[in-house]
């Protein structure tokens, strides 16, 4: 069985959540699983650009494959949390999701301008959330390196979104 395969039977859809007509992807069912989650790992690390100098990971379950993911490539992981959770100087962005808006903020002094950045998140849907994390790496003077996510909603289409930052995109299942 091939890894997106295994993925996709262990990641759950819940109806109707977090609102009406939402259809969520639930990865905390993958988590039951610690040999695919160490596949799952592998596999990032092995579609991680060369010259990748950081990882940033989007509020809240980008942390928990991107936190290991960078410990793995020996580089810094960088947070973007939700507006007012970070101590400190930050930047702050707005941006849209599927079902709402919402900001996130990451440290002023997290990045420079030497940095070559993987935005990760568990899925990619409209895009909006990985444009926003964009927008903060560029405000920082940083560049883009790519994207990698766990799932992928291709009938929402986030990937052409993003794909003016960069088009190494790594989807590892798509739905």
């Amino acid at each position: 069985m091939t890894i997106e395969e295994q993925i996709k039977e262990a990641v759950r859809t819940i109806p109707d959540f977090p609102k009406p007509g939402i259809s969520f992807k639930d990865i905390t069912t993958l988590f039951l699983n610690p040999a695919l989650c160490n596949e799952v790992l592998d596999e990032l690390v092995k579609q991680t650009p060369e010259g990748t100098t950081a990882i940033v990971g989007v509020e809240s379950r980008g942390f928990i494959f991107g936190f290991p993911l960078a410990l793995r490539l020996g580089i810094p992981f960088i947070p973007l949390r939700k507006a007012g959770k970070l101590p400190g100087d930050t930047w702050v962005q707005s941006y849209d999701l599927e079902y709402g808006s919402a900001q996130i903020e990451m440290h002023k002094n997290a990045l420079t301008s030497e940095d070559k950045v993987v935005v990760h998140d568990d899925l990619l849907a409209t895009g909006g959330t990985a444009a926003a994390a964009v927008d903060l790496v560029k405000k920082a003077g940083a560049q883009i390196q790519g994207f990698s996510f766990i799932l992928g909603l291709d009938i929402l289409n986030g990937e052409k979104l993003l794909q003016e930052a960069s088009r190494n995109i790594t989807i590892l299942a798509r739905c």
